[in-house]
Order: C-alpha cells, then sequence, then structure tokens
C-alpha cells in the first residue's frame, strides 16, 4: 500500500477492496499520456494531493458549521473513513451539525456531550472502527468529528486522518478569531453608536434641566416676592413667548398676558365648558384644544380654574409644556391659597353679622368691622334676600356679596337656613341688586326685603326684624317677587315686631272670627276670597281671575261673607278695618298666601 503513494498521484490506485477510489483520475504534470506500464497512483497519493486542496477550503471558510461540512464531506480523502457526525461547542455545549451519518445514534451523542476534550472510541454498527476525535484549537475545545471505518485504517491513514483533524481545528481557530472580530467590531460600533446616543441624550438632559431650572427659578422668585396671578402668568409669557390666559371655574376670563385678547371674551357654554374640564381631568397634563394648550388648576383636586397658552401655530414643544405644567402649580397654590383667605374672611364677616344682628358692643363691632374695610360709622341699611331656585347656602352668599359689590352697596355677608343678610352701607337702589341677583341666577324667582334706616349698630337687630317683615309682606303679596322696602309698607308698618300677638289675634277675631269658624266647619275659602277681593281693589273680574272662578261664584261668596259676617262691604271704616284684618291673618297669623 505503501509503495502505491510514491506512484503518480494523478492515476487512480485499488483500494483494498479492489475497487478504485471515487474522483477524477489526472495525468502527470511531464507526461501528455500514460504509457501501457506507468503504474496508478495510490489513495495515499490521492490524499497527499487532495489535502492541500481542502486544507485551502478549510481556511477559505469563515463560518465554523461550514467548516465541519467540508471536513466531513473531505473524511474518504484521508483513508476508508466515514464521518458519523459533527459537533460544534456553543456556549459550553455540544451542538450536532448539520450533516450527519447513518451511525449518527443516540448513543454517539451522549458520549461525545460528556467528553471534556479527549479522543475516545465510539461503536457504530457495521463498523469495526470508530472514533470521536477532538478539535482542539490555541482558543480551546472547538467540536467533535466521528469517524468510522469498515476496516482497520495503517498508520499512514491515521497520519492523513490527523492531518485532516488538526487543519480543521485550525480552520475553526481562524473562523472563531474571525467571527469573534467581527463582534468585537460589531459591539465596538454599537457602543460608540451607543456611546453618540447617551451623549445626545445627556446634553438634551442638560438643556432641559437647565430650562426646568430657569422656569423653577423664575416662578420661585415671583412666589417669593409675593406676587400673585398675574405675575405667574405675566412670567409665564416671558418663558414661553405666548398669550397666557387664566379662566374661572365657568370659563370667564379673569386675565390675560400677552397680545391677542378677544373684545369681547366670548361668553362661555356652561354645558360645554363642563365637557372639557371632565375631558382635560380625564386625559391629565397639557391638552390641546383647537388653538389653546390647556391646563387645569386644581389643587388637591378641585377645578379651581384654567391657565392656557395660545398656540395656533401649534409650535409648542416639551419645553412649553413644562412651564405651562409648573405655572399650573403655582398658580394651583396661589387661588388655593387666596380661596382660604376668601373663606376665612367669609367665615369672619358671617360671625360679625351674626353678632350685629343679635346685637354686640359697639366698640368690638366698629373695630372688627374697619377690619374688613366696612365702615360702621355710615348709615346702614339691612336686606334680606330670598330666591326660590336656590339654596341659601356659602354659594348664594358669595354670589350675593358679588352682586351686591356689582351695584355699588360694599356689605357684610351672612346667611341663615333659607335667606342670606346683608348689612350694607347706604340705602340700597330700589331695584339694582334684584335686577342683577336675576341675572346671575337665571331666574327672576327672588324676593328681597330692606330695612329702615339705621343710625348705630345696637339698632340693627331691629331693622333686621324689620328687613324679614318686608320680605313676608312681599312674599305673600300677588307680586311676590322683587324688592320692598320696609318704609314703604305704610299700614303694614304696625304689623311688625314688637306688637302684641294677642291683640292682633283679637282685633282677627272680632272682624273675621265667624268667617274663619265656618271655614273651618264647611272647608270653604271664604276668608282667602275677601282677602284676595281687596287685594284686586274690589275688581269683580280680577278677583275671579285670581281665584279661578266664575264671577257669578264670586258674587255667591261675597254675599254669603256679608251674610255670616253681618259687615256691610260698602261701609268705609268696616270695609278698612276688614281688608286690616284679612292682611294680619294673612302675614301675622299664618293664613293662605
Amino acid at each position: 500500500m505503501a509503495s502505491c503513494w510514491a506512484r503518480n498521484v494523478y492515476r487512480p490506485c485499488p483500494d483494498e477492496e479492489g475497487g478504485l477510489p471515487q474522483g477524477r483520475p489526472g495525468r502527470h504534470p511531464t507526461t501528455s499520456r500514460r504509457g501501457p506500464h506507468t503504474p496508478l497512483p495510490t489513495p495515499a497519493d490521492q490524499a497527499s494531493h487532495e489535502l492541500p486542496t481542502v486544507s485551502s477550503a478549510l481556511f477559505d471558510a469563515r463560518d465554523e458549521g461550514e467548516i465541519l461540512r467540508l471536513a466531513m464531506d473531505h473524511v474518504s480523502a484521508a483513508g476508508p473513513y466515514r464521518a458519523e457526525a459533527g459537533y460544534l461547542k456553543e456556549d459550553g455545549h455540544m451542538v450536532a451539525g448539520p450533516q450527519v451519518g447513518p451511525g449518527h445514534t443516540s448513543a454517539v451523542d451522549r458520549t461525545v456531550r460528556e467528553l471534556t476534550g479527549r479522543d475516545v472510541p465510539v461503536t457504530v454498527p457495521g463498523r469495526s472502527w470508530g472514533r470521536a476525535l477532538a478539535l482542539h484549537g490555541p482558543g480551546g475545545l472547538h467540536g467533535y468529528l466521528v469517524v468510522t471505518s469498515g476496516s482497520r485504517p495503517t498508520h499512514a491513514q491515521h497520519f492523513l486522518l490527523a492531518t485532516l483533524v488538526r487543519l480543521t481545528a485550525a480552520a475553526l481557530s481562524v473562523a472563531v478569531a474571525h467571527r469573534r472580530q467581527r463582534e468585537d467590531a460589531l459591539e465596538l460600533h454599537r457602543l460608540r453608536r451607543e456611546r453618540a446616543t447617551l451623549q445626545r441624550r445627556l446634553i438634551a438632559v442638560v438643556v432641559e434641566l437647565g430650562y426646568q431650572r430657569a422656569v423653577h427659578e423664575a416662578l420661585a422668585e415671583v412666589a417669593a416676592a409675593g406676587g400673585g396671578e398675574e405675575a405667574i402668568t405675566s412670567t409665564l409669557h416671558e418663558l414661553t413667548g405666548f398669550p397666557v390666559l387664566v379662566e374661572d371655574r365657568f370659563g370667564r376670563l379673569r386675565s390675560w398676558t400677552g397680545p391677542g385678547r378677544p373684545d369681547p371674551y366670548p361668553e362661555p357654554d356652561p354645558a360645554r365648558h363642563e365637557e372639557m374640564l371632565q375631558g382635560v381631568a380625564r386625559r391629565g397634563g397639557p391638552v390641546r384644544i383647537k388653538d389653546r394648550l390647556i391646563s387645569l388648576v386644581r389643587p388637591r383636586g378641585e377645578v379651581l380654574g384654567v391657565l392656557a397658552l395660545v398656540d395656533p401655530g401649534d409650535d409648542a414643544d416639551e419645553y412649553t409644556m413644562f412651564a405651562l405644567e409648573h405655572a399650573a402649580t403655582s398658580l394651583a397654590l396661589e387661588l388655593s391659597h387666596l380661596r382660604h383667605l376668601a373663606e376665612v374672611e367669609l367665615r369672619l364677616r358671617r360671625e360679625l353679622v351674626d353678632d350685629l344682628l343679635a346685637g354686640t358692643d359697639e366698640v368690638s363691632a366698629y373695630a372688627r368691622s374697619e377690619a374688613f374695610g366696612h365702615d360702621l360709622h355710615r348709615i346702614q341699611y339691612v336686606v334680606v334676600v330670598q330666591w326660590r331656585s336656590q339654596a341659601a347656602d356659602d354659594a348664594f352668599a358669595r354670589t350675593v356679596g358679588r352682586a351686591a359689590s356689582a351695584v355699588g352697596m360694599p356689605s357684610l355677608v351672612a346667611r341663615r337656613s333659607d335667606h342670606v343678610v346683608l348689612v350694607a352701607e347706604g340705602r340700597p337702589h330700589d331695584h339694582a341688586l334684584y335686577e342683577t341677583l336675576a341675572l346671575e341666577t337665571g331666574t327672576p324667582d327672588g324676593t328681597i326685603g330692606v330695612s329702615a334706616r339705621c343710625d348705630t349698630p345696637d339698632g340693627i337687630p331691629g331693622r333686621y326684624q324689620e328687613a324679614l317683615r318686608a320680605l313676608e309682606v312681599r312674599r305673600r303679596s300677588r307680586s311676590r317677587y322683587g324688592t320692598t322696602f320696609f318704609d314703604d309698607l305704610g299700614l303694614y308698618r304696625i304689623l311688625g315686631p314688637g306688637n302684641e300677638y294677642q291683640e292682633l289675634e283679637a282685633f282677627v277675631r272680632e272682624w273675621l272670627g265667624q268667617l274663619i269658624d265656618y271655614d273651618g266647619r264647611h272647608r270653604t275659602a271664604l276668608v282667602e276670597t275677601l282677602s284676595r277681593y281687596f287685594d284686586c281693589g274690589g275688581n269683580y273680574a280680577e278677583t275671579a281671575e285670581s281665584l279661578a272662578i266664575h264671577r257669578s261664584t264670586l258674587r255667591y261668596r261675597l254675599q254669603r261673607i256679608r251674610e255670616i259676617s253681618g259687615h256691610d262691604l260698602t261701609n268705609v271704616e268696616g270695609r278698612l278695618n276688614l281688608q286690616v284684618a284679612t292682611r294680619v291673618w294673612k302675614i301675622m297669623l299664618g293664613g293662605p298666601g
């Protein structure tokens, strides 16, 4: 066999079983054709020429899988070998390559996966010889090549196989080195890009922090200087360059800083404004609505108003958003503080009014009222306000206070269970407060009673009763809504506080007792009919219409009144007493109104 390797390498040499190796025969480089006695090349001769080609292919490949495949494909060049399986080491584990032979069994897999870099025999059915050959390189173990043979290989074949294994391992080492170099280069490139990204982010963060610090310092300076709402909006305008506006909870303009203020400012639609507030509250943060960036002013969750930037060109960036949010927080603190002060002032004012209505010493009253800017040394009037559609709560008290200020009526305001009380400087205008409140509440269903003048604080309790009397007379009159002054009550002033109810009741019993008793027994309304008759000035048509009865029914009732009471309605003196009795019955004794 060895002599066959020395012969012409381009001439095929028979194998041990008498066959010829597969492959294309070659020519000797110095002969153009083979003579009849030229010996055929042996398998060893062929391997010695084929291995350099295989080596070149192995080192040209850059992928470990491709190198393993080439080695398995060319194992037969080293002798009567067959590659059963190839393994590559990946993440500390042996992973089978894509090509496997018929002898690749689970037993071979288990054997190879348990090896630690040694060459060991393997048993493959039908093959007399088998080895798992470690592919060692400078960097360590790269994998295994499982090779079998149908016959025992010769020493030369062992040498050739070992050479192929070393070449494969060396090629794998080079491929691994190239791969790691590529991975290192990619990692370096990634790190450089990441560094550049981080640098850009760092620059952006530095710029952002600088802007945020500028915003914080600017608004903190406003707060430290005691600046209010306009100072905050002016600072926001300087920081962003956009016009700034503040609306109250109901959409009315509080302030505007910058150009472009509408004149007049549009009146809000209550329903749409409430829907807008709820939408902004659900989304949180500044929200764009048409040409405005809107942020709610809501300390502790309660909406006190709206802070907005006018930005029709949609030019606002994240810095503008930050400034708007920060300014909204500052404004929330400011408005919350103002509201707290207003609530404290309202409570103290209410306590002062309560004391004035109940009676208090003048020295204390003068000092406390002066603290609120109210001059008790001037002539005072007590005003009582009652609105059918409004509960007499703090909100309505504030509404009445605003309306009084709007009509030039400086007042101290308090509330009772069903009405609001004002202690006002100077005589109120006849109808100004009522008309303003009708606009504020959206309904004219209100009644106002005004006392006579009061020169000193100790007279305020009595004037309060006069205002209540004026309110009650107005409420029980035909035109129950509007303003009534106690000075204008005329005869009804004698029905005010200080009169003995027993005398009044006796007077009513004298003139109306029989009618009252008759109504009680027969469930009729003769006293009420008589009262309406007097209220309508004796006009039959108006009286019948107000009672919703026919004129003939009214005539019948009046006739029954004459018969039962024994009084003549045409007698001037009797008529006057009857009319006064009906008013006392209605106002003082709680008759039907």
